[in-house]
């Protein structure tokens, strides 16, 4: 489970009314659509199962799939 960290920013008084206009629009609270624009500019962190798969096939580690189909039948 990822903790939640407090933390304080300053912001131009601008962007900061015009991202709480954003927030009501979504119909979400400043503090989530904050964290989801955060996310969608930063970038999704890959979990740790993730982090390993890419490793992985980096390595050269991965299954190669010939055929989609018969793939996704072995699953």
């Amino acid at each position: 489970m990822n903790s939640k960290i407090q933390t304080a920013v300053r912001l131009n008084g601008d962007l900061l009314e015009a991202l709480r206009e954003k927030a009501r629009a979504d119909k979400t609270s400043l503090n989530n659509y904050i964290e989801k624009i955060l996310y969608q500019n930063v970038g999704n962190i890959p979990n740790n199962a993730t982090k390993t798969a890419i490793e992985e096939t980096r390595n050269g580690k991965s299954e190669r799939i010939e055929n989609l189909d018969d793939w996704l039948e072995k699953l």
